[in-house]
């Protein structure tokens, strides 16, 4: 007896998925994304409670190269102004009750632009374009407070800890564009445009601020012309949706203001301390 071996031909369509092929590879994709993305924000999340562990002295060396960097390129020889800055900034500090670790240096900045900021370490900078606009001491002890609240919050380190997250995933999804992009943030200017602060931030830093000027003077009065400034200095450049948007736009911000101040009960209004006459003379000496 003999057996008769036949072919049989397996049947068509069997290792062929009834999907489509693309119809796939964007499940695949999109659930690929979905992990990156709830990876790296656990990350973040993880860096942003973890960060303000840092000790406060080692958030000084890292600043060092900055600030170095930005005093070598601005020399400030304003020592009358840079003297009343650092006075303010010291009463301000005991009022917002920063712990003892913790020091705020202020530098000025010979330039027209309108603006404060806070960095790491507690450097303060201010421009000159700002002080010039400032119509009350009250106005300038608000901008005061809250780039110190930045600090006792430990804003800047947050911050950093977020671009550090961020540039990473670049370097993951592009190692030349993440290399450049990391060299940027540790690199001598990167500190100042990495730093970007929140929403959040800015909200918990206004806030803080006002409960110092209260302790301060009884009031929050003259503190509310700053939004006017910054709002003018503002005006001409285009504003992106708030949802898109790292700062609050200026009227939330002020409507924000105002509502914190009725939360609180805070006094709205209040006698105004006049800048010290010699100011003017001061801020226009090395022009």
């Amino acid at each position: 007896m003999s057996l008769e071996y036949k072919q049989v031909q397996p049947p068509e369509g069997i290792n062929v998925s009834m999907e489509h092929p693309l119809k796939e590879f964007s499940f695949l994709l999109i659930s690929v994304l979905l992990l990156f993305v709830v990876a790296v924000t656990t990350i973040s999340f993880a860096v942003h409670l973890l960060s303000p562990l840092i000790p406060f002295s080692a958030e000084q060396k890292i600043a060092k190269v900055f600030v170095d960097k930005v005093n070598k390129e601005y020399p400030n020889e304003n020592i009358e102004i840079t003297h009343y800055l650092q006075t303010l900034a010291d009463s301000l500090t005991k009022v917002e009750g920063l712990p003892g670790d913790m020091s705020i240096t202020v530098h000025y900045i010979d330039s027209d632009t309108i603006n404060a900021f806070a960095t790491l370490g507690g450097n303060l900078f201010f421009f000159r374009g700002l002080l010039e606009n400032v119509p009350s001491e009250n106005a300038l002890q608000m901008v005061m407070a809250h780039e110190i609240a930045h600090i006792k919050h430990r804003h800047p380190i947050k911050a950093l800890g977020r671009s550090v997250i961020i540039s990473s995933v670049i370097a993951f999804l592009n190692i030349s564009v993440g290399n450049s992009v990391m060299g940027n943030i540790f690199g001598d200017a990167g500190l100042l445009t990495a730093l970007q602060f929140s929403r959040e931030h800015e909200e918990q830093a206004d806030e803080t601020a006002m409960a110092a000027l209260v302790k301060l003077n009884g009031h929050i009065g003259g503190a509310d012309s700053l939004f006017e400034i910054l709002r003018e200095s503002n005006s001409e450049s285009l504003q992106l949706p708030e949802f898109f948007s790292s700062h609050p736009h200026m009227e939330n911000r002020v409507a924000n203001f105002s509502l914190m101040a009725e939360q609180h009960g805070w006094q709205t209004s209040g006698p105004l301390t006049a800048l010290p006459a010699q100011f003017n003379e001061w801020i226009n000496a090395k022009k």
